[in-house]
Protein backbone atom coordinates (compact mmCIF):
# COMPACT_ATOMS: atom_id res chain seq x y z
CA UNK A 1 0.00 0.00 0.00
CA UNK A 2 1.55 3.05 -1.21
CA UNK A 3 2.13 5.82 1.98
CA UNK A 4 -0.45 8.33 3.38
CA UNK A 5 0.49 12.37 2.54
CA UNK A 6 0.97 12.21 6.29
CA UNK A 7 3.42 9.57 6.17
CA UNK A 8 5.68 10.83 3.63
CA UNK A 9 5.68 13.82 6.11
CA UNK A 10 6.68 11.94 9.07
CA UNK A 11 9.19 10.00 7.24
CA UNK A 12 10.70 13.36 5.90
CA UNK A 13 11.04 14.49 9.57
CA UNK A 14 12.25 11.28 10.75
CA UNK A 15 14.69 11.39 8.14
CA UNK A 16 15.43 15.26 7.76
CA UNK A 17 14.91 15.30 3.85
CA UNK A 18 12.60 13.91 1.74
CA UNK A 19 12.11 10.26 0.52
CA UNK A 20 14.23 9.18 -2.48
CA UNK A 21 12.04 6.02 -2.99
CA UNK A 22 9.13 5.05 -2.95
CA UNK A 23 8.60 2.99 0.09
CA UNK A 24 5.45 1.79 2.73
CA UNK A 25 5.12 1.44 6.07
CA UNK A 26 5.17 -2.05 7.29
CA UNK A 27 5.53 -1.71 10.94
CA UNK A 28 4.49 1.10 13.25
CA UNK A 29 5.14 2.25 16.84
CA UNK A 30 2.43 1.77 19.48
CA UNK A 31 1.59 5.79 18.42
CA UNK A 32 1.40 4.65 14.87
CA UNK A 33 4.51 6.45 13.62
CA UNK A 34 6.38 4.43 11.41
CA UNK A 35 8.94 2.01 12.94
CA UNK A 36 9.77 -0.24 9.71
CA UNK A 37 9.81 0.68 6.35
CA UNK A 38 10.06 -1.05 3.17
CA UNK A 39 12.18 0.85 0.22
CA UNK A 40 11.36 0.18 -3.50
CA UNK A 41 14.96 -1.69 -4.65
CA UNK A 42 15.53 1.54 -6.89
CA UNK A 43 15.92 4.95 -5.75
CA UNK A 44 13.97 7.52 -7.91
CA UNK A 45 16.81 7.96 -9.71
CA UNK A 46 17.51 4.63 -10.57
CA UNK A 47 20.18 4.35 -8.21
CA UNK A 48 20.24 0.90 -6.79
CA UNK A 49 18.84 0.68 -3.03
CA UNK A 50 20.25 -2.24 -1.12
CA UNK A 51 18.57 -1.71 2.41
CA UNK A 52 15.07 -3.56 1.29
CA UNK A 53 14.10 -2.77 5.07
CA UNK A 54 15.05 0.15 7.29
CA UNK A 55 14.70 0.80 10.91
CA UNK A 56 12.94 4.44 11.01
CA UNK A 57 11.63 4.88 14.49
CA UNK A 58 14.24 7.16 16.11
CA UNK A 59 13.91 5.63 19.83
CA UNK A 60 14.81 2.01 18.42
CA UNK A 61 17.58 3.43 16.02
CA UNK A 62 19.54 4.56 19.36
CA UNK A 63 19.24 1.31 21.46
CA UNK A 64 20.63 -0.60 18.06
CA UNK A 65 23.27 1.84 18.18
CA UNK A 66 23.86 1.64 21.29
CA UNK A 67 23.86 -2.59 20.89
CA UNK A 68 26.38 -1.81 17.55
CA UNK A 69 28.76 0.02 19.90
CA UNK A 70 29.39 -2.29 22.84
CA UNK A 71 30.52 -4.88 19.84
CA UNK A 72 26.79 -6.08 19.03
CA UNK A 73 27.94 -6.64 15.32
CA UNK A 74 30.53 -8.77 16.24
CA UNK A 75 28.57 -10.63 19.42
CA UNK A 76 25.51 -11.64 17.28
CA UNK A 77 27.69 -13.24 13.96
CA UNK A 78 29.12 -15.32 16.64
CA UNK A 79 25.90 -16.04 18.32
CA UNK A 80 23.61 -17.15 15.32
CA UNK A 81 23.97 -20.30 13.26
CA UNK A 82 25.64 -19.39 9.92
CA UNK A 83 23.36 -21.22 7.63
CA UNK A 84 20.52 -19.28 8.57
CA UNK A 85 21.86 -16.26 8.29
CA UNK A 86 22.93 -16.93 4.41
CA UNK A 87 19.25 -18.48 4.72
CA UNK A 88 18.90 -14.76 5.68
CA UNK A 89 20.88 -13.05 3.49
CA UNK A 90 19.38 -15.15 0.04
CA UNK A 91 15.81 -14.49 0.69
CA UNK A 92 16.14 -10.91 1.77
CA UNK A 93 18.20 -10.23 -1.94
CA UNK A 94 15.28 -12.40 -3.26
CA UNK A 95 12.41 -10.31 -2.41
CA UNK A 96 14.08 -7.46 -3.28
CA UNK A 97 14.99 -8.06 -6.65
CA UNK A 98 11.46 -9.46 -7.36
CA UNK A 99 10.16 -6.16 -7.05
CA UNK A 100 13.01 -4.67 -9.47
CA UNK A 101 10.56 -3.40 -12.66
CA UNK A 102 10.11 -6.01 -15.14
CA UNK A 103 12.85 -5.69 -17.38
CA UNK A 104 14.58 -3.37 -15.74
CA UNK A 105 18.55 -3.54 -17.48
CA UNK A 106 20.53 -0.93 -15.13
CA UNK A 107 22.57 -1.54 -12.00
CA UNK A 108 20.95 -3.73 -9.19
CA UNK A 109 21.11 -3.51 -5.51
CA UNK A 110 23.55 -6.18 -4.85
CA UNK A 111 23.89 -8.69 -1.36
CA UNK A 112 21.63 -9.55 1.56
CA UNK A 113 20.88 -7.68 4.39
CA UNK A 114 22.02 -4.44 4.87
CA UNK A 115 23.92 -4.84 1.25
CA UNK A 116 26.02 -7.22 2.33
CA UNK A 117 26.39 -11.29 1.35
CA UNK A 118 27.90 -12.57 3.71
CA UNK A 119 28.30 -12.01 7.98
CA UNK A 120 26.64 -9.11 9.75
CA UNK A 121 27.38 -5.50 8.90
CA UNK A 122 24.46 -3.72 10.35
CA UNK A 123 22.10 -4.70 12.87
CA UNK A 124 19.68 -2.05 12.29
CA UNK A 125 19.34 -3.49 8.98
CA UNK A 126 18.74 -7.26 10.55
CA UNK A 127 16.38 -5.81 13.15
CA UNK A 128 14.25 -3.87 10.49
CA UNK A 129 13.86 -7.13 8.38
CA UNK A 130 13.19 -9.08 11.34
CA UNK A 131 10.45 -6.72 12.92
CA UNK A 132 8.84 -6.82 9.50
CA UNK A 133 7.95 -10.49 9.39
CA UNK A 134 11.68 -11.73 7.78
CA UNK A 135 13.47 -14.98 9.23
CA UNK A 136 16.24 -13.23 10.70
CA UNK A 137 18.51 -14.66 13.44
CA UNK A 138 20.91 -11.78 13.50
CA UNK A 139 16.72 -9.69 14.48
CA UNK A 140 15.69 -12.18 16.60
CA UNK A 141 19.68 -12.13 18.33
CA UNK A 142 18.47 -7.95 18.28
CA UNK A 143 15.51 -8.69 19.95
CA UNK A 144 16.39 -10.99 22.58
CA UNK A 145 19.32 -8.55 24.09
CA UNK A 146 16.51 -5.41 23.91
CA UNK A 147 13.67 -7.53 25.72
CA UNK A 148 16.47 -8.70 28.02
CA UNK A 149 15.63 -7.75 31.98
CA UNK A 150 18.71 -5.57 31.88
CA UNK A 151 17.65 -3.37 28.63
CA UNK A 152 13.63 -2.99 29.99
CA UNK A 153 14.91 -1.74 33.41
CA UNK A 154 16.86 0.99 31.21
CA UNK A 155 20.57 -0.37 31.14
CA UNK A 156 22.62 -0.16 27.72
CA UNK A 157 21.99 -2.89 25.49
CA UNK A 158 25.13 -4.92 25.63
CA UNK A 159 26.04 -8.41 24.28
CA UNK A 160 26.77 -9.17 27.79
CA UNK A 161 22.89 -9.14 28.59
CA UNK A 162 22.25 -11.51 25.76
CA UNK A 163 25.27 -14.15 27.00
CA UNK A 164 24.00 -13.81 31.25
CA UNK A 165 20.25 -15.34 29.82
Amino acid sequence: MPPSPADVARLSELLGRAPQAGFEVVTRTADGDPAVIRNAPLLDDATPMPTRYWLVDPQLSRQVARLESAGGVRAAEAAVDPEALERAHAHYAAERDAALPAGHAGPRPHGGVGGTRTGVKCLHAHYAYYLAGGDDPVGAWVASVLASPECRRGAPATPKAQEAR
